[in-house]
């Protein structure tokens, strides 16, 4: 046990009240021993004075006697041999004035004295040995110092064991508890024993744990709730400021139609009807067909614009996505353009049906495996892979996309599309599904596919989001559509 705090100042404290209680009780018993010395030891030399004087009288071993005569003159009597000293002198003339026996016990270190009158002025004194002195003297003493010692140590021994045991130990627990509470160990609690005040102290600690609990657990549900209502806020918010953007593409689309779309049908005619003359010559016909090429580009640019303005009618249904896949990878792979790519259809699992517009999702996944194909051509191993399973739930902060997979989602289906590319920037991801945004170089890209994707994505009630790239792999999107015969909150489908 450590001598520190509490426990030290009570025992302290205590042994100090026992010490003083202990020397008050020493004094008064050395007062009544002295007392108590000074009347046995006084009767028994007072009775020795009537036989000092024969020869054969008892006299106290080694004790030295004279008869100090009214004259002045001594007579050594048993073991005097020398003159009576001073102080024995002056004992003396006290009794032959007071006319009684006197004692005089002195302190500790000094001899014991003895005087008694006999008569005719005559008085018999005796001084006793040292160590007489000494051992009638110091008896008492040490009997008292050794009760005051085994009286400090027999109450500091119970003290400690009892303050230890109903103070201490109490305290030690509930500090460990404080502890561990403050490291997050809500559930820590302290026994309800020892005494009454004790009692209620563990009683009163438990009841504040408790209470914090609740109200930590409250705050944490509360902070959980807070943050889901912040990501749907932000959800709603992105989802406003795309609705924007898109009515403002669907607004300059439907202008852009009008004013543009029937001047370039005219100029394509006419491309045509020019090229039908068999007076022009081989170069002419090519400059033709080059500019019925790029007017054609301008036509599908223009369609892909309608598209935002004028949605296509759907007609959802369930879906094979596997199927979809392998058939959007070969038309992608049929391309002379994309012929050193390894293209793959990996399928995990078994499974369901997705339930869509098989137009929309074609639409969807060509545009998301072109996208694939042209990243991966400056790749060292260019490769290009759709995979389709059921789709996993979301990842958990710091889980790989692999753990997750075996949480899956039975009410969706997942298509994702990878590719061995260089990847998407950080600082593009996200910006990449907004209207008109492209990392292609100029004229290879308009930056409406993967916008159009969204919303078409969107419309059958689905999800379409740039996900974690599997190993070997640098960008994967990830297209999930909703179970055949699932219940489709999103959907806007539309006779």
């Amino acid at each position: 046990m450590r001598w520190t705090g509490l426990n030290a100042e009570v025992l302290l404290s205590l042994a100090l009240v026992m010490l003083a209680a202990n020397v008050v009780l020493a004094v008064v018993l050395l007062d009544h021993g002295e007392d108590r010395l000074r009347e046995l030891l006084g009767r028994g030399l007072l009775a020795e004075t009537r036989g000092v004087r024969s020869a054969d009288a008892p006299v106290i071993a080694q004790a030295d006697w004279w008869l100090l005569h009214g004259n002045g003159s001594e007579e050594p009597l048993h073991g005097g041999v020398e003159p009576a000293d001073a102080p024995t002198r002056e004992l003396a003339q006290r009794a032959r004035r007071e006319g009684a026996s006197l004692l005089q016990p002195g302190p500790v270190w000094q001899q014991i004295r003895f005087a008694a009158p006999v008569g005719n002025g005559d008085v018999l004194v005796a001084r006793l040995p040292r160590d007489a002195s000494l051992r009638l003297r110091a008896a008492p003493i040490v009997v008292a110092a050794a009760v005051l010692l085994a009286d400090v140590a027999i109450f500091t021994a119970f003290g400690m064991s009892l303050l230890r045991r109903r103070v201490v130990l109490p305290l030690r627990r509930l500090s460990a508890a404080a502890r561990s509470i403050a490291d997050g160990a809500l559930e820590a609690r302290v026994p309800v024993e020892g005494p009454r005040e004790v009692e209620e102290l563990a009683t009163a600690f438990n009841e504040m744990t408790e209470a914090l609990e609740r109200r930590t657990r409250s705050l944490e549900k509360a902070v959980v709730d807070l943050r889901a209502l912040n990501q749907e806020l932000r959800q709603a918010h992105a989802g406003l400021d795309r609705a924007e953007r898109l009515a403002a593409v669907g607004r300059l689309a439907a202008g852009v139609a009008h004013e543009v779309g029937n001047p370039v049908g005219a100029l394509l005619a006419l491309l045509d009807l020019a090229g039908r003359d068999d007076s022009l010559s081989d170069a002419a016909r090519g400059h033709l067909a080059r500019a019925a090429e790029q007017g054609g580009r301008v036509r599908r640019i223009l369609r892909q614009l309608l598209e935002f303005s004028q949605p296509p009618r759907r007609s959802p249904g369930a879906l094979d996505l596997v199927a979809l896949a392998e058939d959007t990878l070969g038309a992608v792979s049929a391309q002379r353009r994309y012929a050193g790519i390894h293209f793959q259809v990996r399928r995990e699992g078994e499974p369901p049906l997705a339930w869509g517009d098989r137009g929309a999702a074609e639409q969807v996944l060509l545009n998301l495996a072109l996208n694939a194909a042209d990243a991966a051509l400056g790749a060292d191993r260019p490769r290009v892979e759709l995979r389709v399973c059921g789709a996993s739930l979301e990842e958990r902060r710091g889980e790989s996309r692999d753990a997750a997979a075996g949480r899956r989602d039975p009410e969706a289906v997942e298509c994702l599309v990878c590719d061995s590319g260089a990847g998407i920037a950080p600082e593009d991801r996200e910006r990449i599904f907004d209207p008109f945004f492209t990392t292609k170089p100029p004229g290879e890209g308009t930056g409406l596919g993967l916008a159009n994707s969204l919303r078409l994505a969107e419309d059958d009630g689905g999800r379409l989001e740039l996900a974690p790239a599997p190993e070997g792999f640098a960008t994967a999107f990830s297209l999930r559509l909703p179970v055949a015969g699932a219940e489709v909150p999103g959907s806007r489908a539309r006779a």
